[in-house]
């Protein structure tokens, strides 16, 4: 059922939306003389890789949801949960050790101190490579594409919960750009807090996003064997 598809898509396109490095790129972007163009164009850049991975991940397994049987997830789902679910733990496992020693600054990418220079084309690229070929972000896509195949839902219901994780997903990132597009110059200040927040705090966000998830993730694909 649908509800049921997007209940357990959820905490996947909670975890997206709360990811820092994407929240923090387009705060920088906003941040440019050129935000006007280069937000909404990144913002698009963002939504469109998503939407991409998602429904090709959906139309993959579309066909893999369910067992000969008709009762539960076919062996391939939950193999490739369980697959996902230790990767996020391992994940999990990098961002905490990775984060700051007290005293010591946050390191961030270095594509960041080229933002300045983007040009719209760049910033739309950069929008859809970062939603649909960051690894991170794309194994979060992946989980929740895996349960919107698993219900095996009909082609009207399937674009709905494609939508809805796609809105839930770009959230933060479209509601940024909205925020600076309508609040003009007050949006500033805002904005820096939080790209200030998430820059200090990445590290731990990213692990705690990526523990919780994990674990679901696991437990969905070991709960797909029955006994």
């Amino acid at each position: 059922m649908l509800n049921g598809a997007i209940g357990d898509f959820l905490p996947a396109a909670l975890a997206v939306a709360l990811s820092p490095i994407p929240i923090i790129a387009v705060v920088l972007v906003l941040g440019t003389p050129r935000a006007r163009s280069n937000g909404p164009l990144f913002a698009l850049g963002w939504v469109t890789g998503l939407s991409a991975v998602s429904v090709l991940v959906v139309a993959l397994l579309g066909g893999l949801g369910a067992d000969d049987a008709g009762g539960g997830p076919s062996t391939l789902v939950s193999l490739l949960r369980i697959a996902g679910g230790v990767l996020l733990l391992v994940l999990a496992g990098q961002q905490w050790s990775k984060r700051p020693k007290k005293g010591e600054d946050p390191e961030m990418p270095g594509w960041m101190a080229t933002i300045d220079s983007f040009t719209p084309g760049k910033s739309l690229l950069f929008g859809a490579a970062l939603s649909g070929a960051n690894p991170k972000n794309l194994i979060l896509t992946l989980a929740a594409s895996a349960s919107i195949a698993q219900a095996e839902l009909a082609v009207r219901g399937t674009v709905i919960a494609v939508a809805v994780f796609v809105l839930i997903g770009s959230a933060t990132v479209v509601g940024a750009v909205l925020f600076s597009l309508i609040a003009g110059e007050r949006a500033a200040g805002p904005l820096t807090g939080l790209k200030t927040f998430m820059v200090a705090n990445s590290a731990v966000i990213m692990m705690i996003v990526l523990l919780v998830l994990g674990a679901k993730v696991l437990g969905d694909g070991i709960a797909g064997f029955r006994g």
